[in-house]
């Protein structure tokens, strides 16, 4: 039986590897590819693929507002792509096939594509469906949260992904986002931001900052019981004493 295969990724190399690691599968036919959800998909209904290869982060949906609208009816065998570890893990909650981290190698490639063959030659499990239908219910109903931030330089506006932003600080009416070695200042309050902000994410650490815990790589212990919140990038904030007990709660759970 030949498997057919969707590749959805918003980067030509990205793709152009998974189709090179796929071309001497004599078991594998790639039916089409999508640059973006929307493109992925209009592909899946069009040519009803057994798997896809589906990358996470995408400009304009990512890989789980994907499946979220494609709905358990038309669900094919989803092996995700991501840079990011946590969306590893994410990828299960929705019942995904294998995942692969960025950049994989040929070994790792194969192991998920035998798992998602493999998966093909089993008979149709009524309760893993059912599974699958309880689980995007579930996501259906998850509260929405901000997902990018709409930031206006000049003649443009530049749009930045929240999960991107390694911490935010007020300044006045303006926050300032630090993106890497780059800031950006957005008309908003602190506050009104944290209200729609994902806070299995992002923790206040002080009434003026909030930390992207996917960034924090330490928490050191400074002079009279403070506390310094250290960043992989280098940078470091104080954890205010009105902020340690809700640091202290987000890191245990």
């Amino acid at each position: 039986m030949t498997a057919k295969v969707l590749i959805v990724d918003d980067e030509p190399l990205a793709r152009d590897r998974i189709r090179e690691l796929l071309r001497s599968d004599r078991d594998i036919e790639v039916v089409a590819e999508a640059r973006n959800g929307v493109e992925a998909i209009e592909a899946v209904r069009r040519h009803a693929p057994e798997i896809v290869f589906l990358d996470v982060q995408m400009p304009d949906m990512d890989g789980f507002e994907v499946l979220n609208s494609l709905g358990p009816d038309s669900m094919p065998l989803i092996i995700f792509v991501t840079a990011y570890d946590q969306h590893a893990i994410r990828a299960f909650d929705v019942n995904a096939i294998d995942y692969l981290m960025k950049p994989f190698d040929r070994k790792r490639f194969a192991k998920a594509l035998d798992h998602a063959k493999a998966h093909l030659k089993r008979p149709t499990d009524d309760d893993e469906t059912r599974r699958l239908v309880r689980l995007l219910e579930e996501f259906r109903s998850r509260p929405k949260y901000l997902e990018r931030f709409a930031i206006k330089t000049g003649e443009k506006v530049l749009f930045v992904r929240a999960e991107e932003v390694d911490s935010m600080e007020a300044e006045g009416n303006y926050v300032r986002l630090k993106i890497g070695n780059v800031s950006y200042l957005v008309r908003d309050t602190i506050n009104n931001i944290e209200s729609q902000i994902d806070p299995r994410t992002f923790v206040r650490i002080h009434r003026s900052t909030i930390v992207n815990m996917n960034r924090v790589k330490e928490l050191q212990t400074w002079a009279r019981g403070e506390y310094r919140v250290v960043l992989h990038g280098g940078t470091s904030y104080t954890l205010s004493r009105g902020y340690r007990e809700h640091f202290e709660t987000f890191i245990k759970s």
